[in-house]
């Protein structure tokens, strides 16, 4: 099968500029080739396209594929991780991942609580600071935790991220808003410990590949699994595999979510416990990383024991399995 393959290549936004900090989704050279080579040793053809404006310009020149694998994370706009998928519903060409709508919607952390919670699925209490005015008006008990409503890899989210008073929660909301420029999310801040599960699979056939513990070692910049700790996750942060019978809560609450997200193929969830010891969902990430040497899903996927070409096959069979068209054109070949 003739794949495309759609990625935001970090090094590039780098080299125009971009901070370490703001350049922090888009992907690694490293997650490139590997993906390419892993892609091509599962039998399929390759073929590197780059972000959105290359494919925009392959497309309008005639360029087809059969199907792509799309990991663009986009540079602008709320809906920036569905700009791809709606160009490629546009020309009806399927893609590997979520769609359009799971996109846009999950990118934005408080709608997705809203959708999760009307499904029955835990999470925490939260409020939305839209504009400085907002501040005053917060009324849910501390502590509580704030973080920009529709950015990824922990950006936004530093040690004074929770905050206890009244005056820590007005300068951080304040910094928050002029940073990134978009609203911030104020959640009821949960003590317990977090972990994320890797979820492979579609609807009803989803499951869950594992459950990992993420464990900020004593010199982590925080206790919580913001920017820099990722970023330093060798230094700073344990990861633990935590066992099926243990984790069963936890990945109730994320397959829950995933299926009333409608999220498809593979990615991961992040739970985080409450002072009771239930689980909590606390985001999505439907556009998992996938650097084998750097990402959550890919660190999960080894624990369990899994090879890289073994989570991209994984992931390739929900696909396939989504499109039976391409899967009984790939056998006849």
């Amino acid at each position: 099968m003739r794949i495309g393959f759609t990625y935001d290549l970090r090094a590039d936004y780098l080299a125009m500029g971009m901070s370490e900090e703001d350049s922090a989704e888009f992907d690694a050279d490293v997650t490139i080739a590997a993906l390419v080579g892993t892609l091509a040793a599962l039998g399929h053809e390759p073929v590197r396209i780059g972000n959105i404006r290359a494919l925009t310009q392959r497309l309008a020149a005639g360029e087809r594929w059969d199907a792509v694998f799309n990991i663009c994370e986009g540079l602008t706009g709320y809906a920036r991780e569905a700009q791809v998928p709606g160009l490629l519903d546009a020309y009806g060409i399927p893609y590997v991942f979520s769609d359009a709508l799971t996109l846009a919607l999950c990118l934005d952390k408080a709608w997705t609580k809203r959708i999760v919670r009307d499904a029955g699925v835990p999470t925490p209490d939260f409020a939305v600071i839209e504009r400085p005015a907002d501040i005053g008006k917060i009324s849910l008990p501390f502590p509580l935790f704030l973080k920009p409503v529709a950015e990824g890899s922990g950006k936004g989210v530093t040690p004074r991220s929770r905050v206890n008073n009244a005056a820590e929660l007005k300068s951080v909301a304040t910094e928050l808003l002029a940073r990134f420029r978009q609203p911030a999310l104020v959640e009821t801040y949960l003590p317990g410990r977090e972990v994320t599960i890797g979820i492979v699979g579609t609807g009803d056939e989803a499951r869950a590949l594992g459950t990992l513990g993420i464990i900020p070692n004593d010199n982590a910049l925080s206790v919580d699994y913001g920017f820099d700790n990722k970023e330093r996750c060798a230094e700073y942060i344990g990861y633990r595999l935590v066992g099926e019978a243990e984790a069963q809560d936890a990945v109730d609450v994320a397959l829950a979510a995933w299926r009333a997200l409608r999220c498809r193929d593979g990615g991961r969830i992040d739970v985080r416990y409450d002072a009771s010891g239930n689980p909590q969902f606390i985001e999505v990430n439907p556009l998992a990383g996938l650097n084998p040497e750097h990402s959550d899903l890919c660190f999960l996927a080894r624990f369990k024991g899994f090879t890289y070409q073994e989570l991209i096959g994984m992931i390739m069979s929900s696909f396939l399995r989504r499109h039976p068209e391409l899967a009984s054109r790939r056998a006849a070949a």
